[in-house]
């Protein structure tokens, strides 16, 4: 018959049914060979934090990670922030960048393509340009002040060079679209709001160089 707790406590209980310790320790072995399997297949699953050289090069600290999932598959999980004017230059902004990734080869080594999603906030102005592309003329941010969010995804190809046991150089490109809705302001430093809008961009949605340290 099973074990019932009794008013003295479970302990008590296998006290004076010893014949079913056998039995509790049996399952408490297996509970303890079953937690190692997870570990250990987790534990084979190889990890990568990383950052883009480019997103630092802009002053836009970022902060990357990459979890291999098959021996084909990995999911990388990208984030920005830029908090800072400087000289009037205003590049604020803060993104999310979600990317499930295929590789040729196996997970952090050689080609790969990736689908990635894109969201966040921004307030660009005073950004000097002569950008005009697909329907999109960042030249505007010469003059004006942007501000507003964003959300789109697209699709890249990378490629990742073996640098050390636990280091890699990975760089990839991508492009895609990206809807947007902004507030428009008359100058590029001040407060006074012009108007609203929503745009649809077309082009890259990501340009990487990233240092990758994998354990």
């Amino acid at each position: 018959m099973p074990l019932k707790p009794v008013k003295y406590g479970y302990l008590r209980a296998l006290d004076k049914q010893p014949n079913k310790t056998y039995t509790v320790k049996k399952r408490l072995v297996f509970l303890f060979v079953a937690v190692l399997a997870i570990f250990g297949t987790a534990s084979a699953q190889r990890v990568g934090l990383k950052t883009n050289l480019v997103s630092d090069a802009l002053l836009s600290p970022n902060l990357g990670i990459e979890v291999g999932l098959k021996p084909h598959w990995s999911l990388d999980v990208t984030g920005e922030l830029n908090l800072w004017t400087i000289d009037g230059h205003k590049w604020k902004h803060w993104l999310v960048q979600p990317e499930a990734r295929y590789w040729f080869c196996e997970y952090f080594a050689k080609h790969f393509i990736g689908i990635h999603a894109i969201g966040g906030r921004y307030n660009f102005g005073n950004i000097e340009n002569s950008i005009n592309f697909l329907g999109s003329d960042l030249s505007q941010l010469s003059h004006n002040r942007y501000q507003g969010w964003g959300i789109g995804g697209g699709i890249a190809y990378g490629y990742s060079f073996l640098l050390h046991r636990n280091w890699n150089l990975e760089l990839e490109i991508g492009v895609g679209a990206i809807y947007t809705k902004y507030d428009e302001y008359q100058c590029r430093d001040c407060g006074k709001k012009v108007g609203s809008d929503d745009h649809l961009y077309l082009g890259p949605t990501k340009a990487a160089i990233n240092l990758v340290y994998v354990f």
